[in-house]
């Protein structure tokens, strides 16, 4: 990998880190709600995977983009591990169902976005 390919990797990861933290204060966890900033990123996330794999595959893309885009970019703006904490969190604190739902909301839509980008780009 080039130099210029792996400061590319780090610019991407710090703005897609910039991103999802951003959201995720504008639109924090709040009672009765989803964490919606990290639904937000997890989506748009596996929204753009889906339309790098696409280009990828029919070599639209170079690899170094794709590395670029799918491991830097995507990579610091979606979070399984915040993700993870704050579907913790909601049974804790007694919200099992709104726990579940953000379980199947984020799994279902996210992967729903990865398909059509993914077909959208083919």
């Amino acid at each position: 990998m080039s130099p210029l390919a792996v400061g590319a990797l780090l610019v991407a990861g710090a703005v897609g880190a910039v991103i999802r933290y951003a959201l995720s204060r504008a639109y924090p966890v709040r009672p009765g709600h989803l964490p919606g900033g990290i639904l937000i990123v997890n989506v748009v996330g596996s929204l753009v995977a889906g339309v790098v794999i696409g280009l990828a595959e029919r070599a639209a893309i170079s690899d170094d983009v794709r590395l670029v885009l799918l491991t830097g970019f995507c990579g610091g703006l979606t979070t399984f591990s915040t993700w993870s904490v704050e579907t913790i969190e909601l049974v804790d604190g007694g919200r099992w169902r709104a726990a579940i739902l953000n379980v199947v909301v984020t799994l279902v839509v996210g992967l729903g976005a990865a398909v059509a980008g993914y077909l959208i780009a083919r």
